[in-house]
């Protein structure tokens, strides 16, 4: 049946139309949706140390494919970085390959990531991630959240 497409059904080698190009699509849970948006380091990198313990705490996790980087209101400046894994792209996120890991951002975020380094240090005090975000106007000494 290569080649046929069945009535109701997307055709899996189809592709939509988007601002005048084609985008490949897949299947997920019966929904069409597009494949996550794809941009470089220039939104959010991390550096090897950060990469080296996302990597070791993704394993401890059961192999979670994906890191989700988000901004969220709160914190004592306003705005609070959010870290944590995830198993699958959520519609309109940008994926970023840094490090040896796969890094999604929702596009809300995107705006207030960009250029923005993640590094961790394993020291005893002052240790963890830390975010080097040159968007903050101010942020706290604790590096967890942040103004414009």
């Amino acid at each position: 049946m290569a080649g046929r497409s069945v009535p109701g059904k997307p055709d899996l080698g189809a592709r939509l139309p988007s601002a005048g190009r084609n985008v490949p699509f897949r299947i997920m849970d019966g929904d069409v949706t597009t494949a996550p948006r794809q941009a470089d380091e220039r939104l959010v990198r991390l550096t090897a140390p950060a990469g080296a313990k996302v990597m070791a705490l993704r394993e401890r996790e059961g192999g979670v494919p994906f890191l989700r980087v988000a901004i969220s209101g709160g914190g004592c400046n306003g705005l609070s970085y959010r870290l944590r894994f995830a198993e699958a792209p959520k519609a309109g996120d940008i994926l970023v390959r840094t490090a040896g890991v796969e890094v999604l951002v929702d596009p809300k975020s995107a705006l207030y990531l960009r250029g923005t380094v993640l590094d961790f240090s394993d020291k005893m005090i002052g240790g963890g991630f830390k975010f080097s975000n040159p968007n903050a106007k101010a942020s706290c000494s604790c590096g967890e959240s942040f103004s414009l």
